[in-house]
């Protein structure tokens, strides 16, 4: 378990790091100036290497897990990171996002963790959907699909806890179980589109919210052409835009250029792409001039060890 732990939190970093220079350029731009390797400065002007909150959130929530299973825990390590104490790349906090910050300032006011998060329709920008990943190995050996999703749904709910974002969190956190089994990536895709229904089929969500992921669900969203593939903020575009730049590629560098060139939330889609990518392709795919460049690498192949060995623990 050790290497696909290390190959998705470095998977997912590394999507980040790929897209932080980059951030809020259009399409049209990255078409003609696309992105190929790392480099630094741009728009956060950070060094070469740098991740945002999307993996500092990550981090976080695996740091926590480390320890096993605390909501309280999750939460308090998210006011450490926004404090600078905790999983910042260069001692600070460079970007964030208006939902997540709002939590974070409810969380340190002591209110419940799964009620910090905002529960409107406006509140599903990608904050929770880039940071879940780390659940998936926690919940690897869960086979009671009714307490996968209440897992999600309260980790998701520290920052965003609309229906919407929960149940992208949902999917993507299926999709990487069935990844984890070592099988064929599109008949995982298959094999979580019919969990999920089968999941659905006895329960009273709002046909309304559900339709919204059809394309996901009861479609293939790898058939969909680019143009039809939005990568904004909005956490059901960086759902779609992931998974289409994953099933599009045939390797890990190819997913994470992919998506870091579709433009505008170029870290976020990058990191959700890449922490599939890292755990279906492995370690031994990703370029290793990334990892060497990629901050804290070694403090990352530490987590990754140290939550391995207490998973491995817990079996």
């Amino acid at each position: 378990m050790n290497n696909k732990i290390k190959s998705s939190l470095f998977g997912l970093a590394i999507g980040d790091a790929l897209g932080v220079p980059v951030e809020f350029q259009s399409r049209a731009y990255l078409k003609q100036n696309p992105v190929s390797d790392m480099f630094g400065f741009g728009t956060h002007h950070q060094p070469s290497g740098t991740w945002s909150d999307d993996s500092s959130l990550a981090f976080c929530l695996a740091e926590s897990l480390c320890k096993g299973y605390d909501l309280n825990d999750i939460a308090r390590n998210f006011v450490k990171w926004y404090s600078a104490e905790l999983w910042t790349p260069h001692e600070q906090v460079f970007d964030i996002g208006i939902a997540t910050r709002h939590a974070i300032l409810n969380i340190a006011k002591g209110h419940q963790p799964d009620l910090c998060g905002g529960f409107n329709e406006e509140d599903n920008g990608n904050g929770s959907l880039m940071r879940i990943l780390p659940l998936v190995f926690y919940l690897q050996n869960e086979n009671d699909i009714e307490v996968i999703y209440q897992k999600v749904k309260e980790v998701s709910s520290i920052t965003h806890a609309h229906f919407r974002s929960v149940f992208a969190c949902f999917i993507y956190v299926l999709y990487g179980l069935e990844i984890l089994k070592d099988k064929d990536k599109f008949e995982s895709y298959k094999e979580m589109q019919n969990t999920v229904l089968a999941f659905l089929e006895d329960k009273n969500f709002n046909p309304a919210e559900i339709q919204l992921f059809d394309r996901i669900l009861k479609n293939d969203i790898s058939k969909y052409n680019e143009s039809e593939i939005h990568s904004s903020g909005y956490v059901l575009h960086s759902l779609e835009a992931s998974l289409w730049c994953f099933l599009n590629s045939d390797s890990y560098a190819e997913t994470v250029l992919k998506a870091v060139n579709l433009g505008e939330d170029t870290d976020t889609t990058g990191a959700i792409a890449g922490g599939l990518a890292g755990i279906y392709y492995g370690i031994k795919n990703i370029p290793k001039k990334w990892i060497d460049t990629l901050v804290k690498s070694n403090d990352i192949k530490n987590l990754a060890e140290r939550l391995s060995d207490n998973l491995n623990n817990n079996i």
